[in-house]
């Protein structure tokens, strides 16, 4: 099984954006792991981490929360994408595919030398 690791910094605001894109609302502790799962169980989320950056979100307007009662029966707080969320969801997946394109010229054996 291969090591997990941390979250790249940067990268945890998208993947949240994108997870609740893609599925709706969310409570943190199933957005953190659909977001393990996502990776492959590559990452591993530290909830010291995923909370303030969801919280970083909903002050920016990008995310709204409400409390709601989980799937097993317990009180838990949701995330869903705002309009501006739904906005800023696709511009920084663009700025993404940019630099990982921009990178990958860096580590292309074709450009060494």
């Amino acid at each position: 099984m291969a090591e997990k690791t941390d979250v790249w910094q940067g990268t945890l605001a998208l993947m949240a954006l994108k997870t609740l894109q893609a599925m709706g609302p969310q409570h943190g502790y199933g957005l953190a792991r659909r977001i393990e799962q996502t990776s492959g169980d590559r990452l591993q989320l530290n909830y010291g981490t995923l909370y303030p950056a969801l919280l970083k979100l909903e002050q920016e307007g990008f995310i709204r929360s409400r409390w709601g009662v989980s799937e097993n029966n317990r009180k838990a707080k949701f995330y869903e994408l705002s309009k501006a969320g739904q906005r800023r969801v696709l511009k920084a997946a663009a700025e993404w595919e940019q630099t990982t394109e921009i990178l990958a010229r860096f580590l292309s054996p074709a450009h060494e030398g």
